[in-house]
Order: structure tokens, then sequence, then C-alpha cells
């Protein structure tokens, strides 16, 4: 009996290795003197053992300054941590539950009216991992919002860029954002992948780009077979070392304002820069490569697929899948070049159009026909 009631409060008192620790409980009611008291005896048990005693009362402010301290902190969540600080700072977080989640969610509404809930969910995410840090930490036994529920939101039709916008956007780019675009457009790499590319890991000999800074641990090292114009592109300006893409010899931060001074210049229909990298994706499949293809080129993740781990996408596949979307982005062009003039039928090095480079170490990919497909699958 670990339990005494001393007028009308119940109180804890726990021997360990000989020594009494009293507590008060703070209640009348017996039950939640019973759940307190056996928290005292956790915390009195892990204090034995030296063990990392939680600290429920420590302020969420500190938590994050910790989480930031430790290097745990991705851009992501100090981006979220600026919204998330001002309203849970002073607060306990031991005292975060549900409740202040759904009321947190309230307040995000009421500041900013055209806020989506896909946003605030991005929000509660951040709040969650940081709350499972401090659980892996020692300093909360458990996370209260390890099973709050999420806002389902319905998802939104992804703008593909046509040919014809290309040629506009292309058109008014400046030199450097031309490069990028073109380089988005025919690898599908994220803004952040191209940004950090390295003329390292580009062989020019093979028309290989290898992928080394990514968002994700499958497109780590991955290997994208260069387009034809892009392949032009980055020969015309090749260096031994430093950063692909720059501006006037400087890395390039950002291009969030000159991409939408180029959009205006070009006069079409406004879209992400990271729309370029799902146009990517929409003409491979247009033009028959399959998804194991895609997601390799892409560095999408396998998925929870157990085969999936089996399945290795090889060089000559991806060499094909790129030969593929050439094709099919000059079978767009014959309408409009038919409108606006004669064009040549072949290259300056006289290769037909949209037949890529005759590189040394490729093999031809053997095609399989695929029922009730109309493209072809290489073995």
């Amino acid at each position: 009996m670990t339990l005494w009631r001393r007028g009308r409060v119940w109180w804890s008192y726990i021997y360990v290795d000989g020594v009494r620790h009293a507590k008060s409980t703070g209640t009348a009611n017996r039950r939640l003197a019973e759940k307190i008291d056996q928290n005292f005896r956790d915390e009195l048990n892990l204090r034995r053992h030296r063990t990392q005693q939680p600290v429920p009362e420590m302020t969420f402010g500190e938590l994050a300054a910790r989480f930031i301290a430790d290097g745990v902190a991705k851009p992501y969540h100090l981006d979220r941590l600026k919204v998330l600080l001002p309203y849970f700072t002073d607060v306990q977080i031991g005292r975060i539950d549900k409740a202040m989640a759904r009321n947190y969610r309230r307040h995000r509404h009421e500041e900013k009216k055209c806020l989506t809930e896909s946003t605030v969910n991005r929000d509660i995410q951040a709040l969650r991992r940081i709350l499972y840090w401090a659980v892996e930490e020692g300093l909360l036994l458990s996370n209260p919002l390890s099973r709050v529920p999420l806002v389902r939101v319905p998802r939104k039709p992804r703008k593909v860029m046509s040919v014809v916008e290309e040629e506009h956007l292309l058109a008014a780019a400046s030199s450097h954002l031309r490069s990028i675009i073109i380089a988005a457009l025919d690898t599908g790499m994220r803004r952040g992948e191209l940004l950090s590319q390295r003329w390292e890991h580009i062989d020019l000999s093979r028309g290989l780009l290898q992928v080394t800074r990514s968002k994700t641990p499958e497109g780590e090292a991955r290997e994208i077979p260069l387009t034809e114009r892009l392949h032009n592109l980055l020969a015309e300006r090749h260096a031994p070392n430093g950063l692909v893409f720059t501006f006037n010899g400087r890395a390039v931060r950002t291009i969030k304002t000159a991409w939408k001074a180029t959009i205006r210049r070009a006069g079409i229909r406004y879209q992400r820069f990271h729309d370029l990298r799902h146009t990517f994706n929409c003409r491979l499949l247009e033009a028959g490569v399959m998804q194991e293809i895609r997601k390799a080129l892409m560095g999408h993740s396998s998925g929870e697929d157990v085969h999936a781990t089996y399945v290795h996408i090889e060089l000559p596949a991806k060499r094909e899948a790129i030969r593929k979307l050439e094709a099919w982005i000059n079978k767009q062009l014959i309408p409009n070049q038919q409108q606006g003039g004669s064009s040549s039928d072949s290259t300056k090095d006289g290769r037909p159009v949209g037949q890529t480079p005759d590189w040394s170490d490729s093999t031809e990919a053997v095609e399989e026909k695929v029922p009730g497909r109309s493209g072809v699958r290489p073995n």
C-alpha cells in the first residue's frame, strides 16, 4: 500500500533502496491518485537506474531549441517552427494533446482565411515529429499526437506543360534560367538537385548525369541519360569542376523571383517550377515508358511492394526511355513546324531528329510485347 489519505488529498509514499519518497497527488479521487502514484513510481525507477528522466514541464520553446541544437532539424522543420513557436512556445510539452492540436488548427484558419488544410497538416506533422524526438531522448514517456487525425484533403490535378508552352517559356527565360528549365524538363530532377549538381558528376562521353545530392535515399547516386538537347547544352559550357548552374560565376540559391517573371513574360498559365518534374513524368508515361523505369529515373521511392526490392533498372532501359521521350516531343513539334514553316529532318551531325548519340557503353534493350499494352517492356 503506497497511497495514504491525509485530509481530503491522497499522498503517495514509495520506498526505493530504503529511502522513503513522498508526493502529494493533489486529488481526492482514488482512481486518479492511483495513476499519479504509478507515474511517480516509474519516475523513481528511472532515476534509480540513472536513465534520462522525463521532463514534461519543459516548454515547447526549450524543446525546439534542443531539437535545432542537436542538428536534427531539417529546413522543412525550421520553416514550420516559424508558425508553431508563436503558439506553443510557453506550453509545457506534457500538456500538449489532441485537443490543443485542434485548437491550433482553428487558430491558424482564423489568423489566415485563405489557408489550406494541407498546410496545417504539415504544421501538425512537424509538431508530431518533434514530440517523437522528445520521446526518443527520454524527455517524454509517449507522444500524445502519435494518433492525431489529420484532415483528409482531396488531391488536386497537377499541371502539365505543353510543348508549345515550353517554347514560349524558354524564349522568355534568361540564359541561366533557361539552362535550368531545360535540365528540369529533360531529367525530371528536383530544384534542389539541379542547383547542387556538380560537373564532376557529369560524364559527357557516356552521356550520363549522376545525381549525388537528393531529397530521398532512392534519389542518391541515380544515373540519368542525357537527351541530345541537354547534352549539347552542357557540352557548350563544360567545366572540369564546380557547380553546373550558376549566375555570373556564383551559386544560384533561389529562382522563385526569376521564375515568376519568366512566366509573366511568356504569357502562359502559371505553373510551379516543380510542375516541370511532373511534366517529365507525364511525357514518359505518354511515350510508353514503364512505371518502374520512370520511378528509377526520377528517384521515387519503390513503395511497400515486397518484390520492388528485387527490381533493378539497367542503363540500356533508361537510355531507351529517354529515346522514347525525345521521339514523343518531336512528334508533338511536327504540327507546329508544319504551320510555322518547313524544318530539317536531321541534326547538324547527320543524325535523324530524336535519335540519341550512340554511346560506347550502351547496348540495345530487348523489347517484349506486353499483352494488353500498346507500349513495350525492356528485359
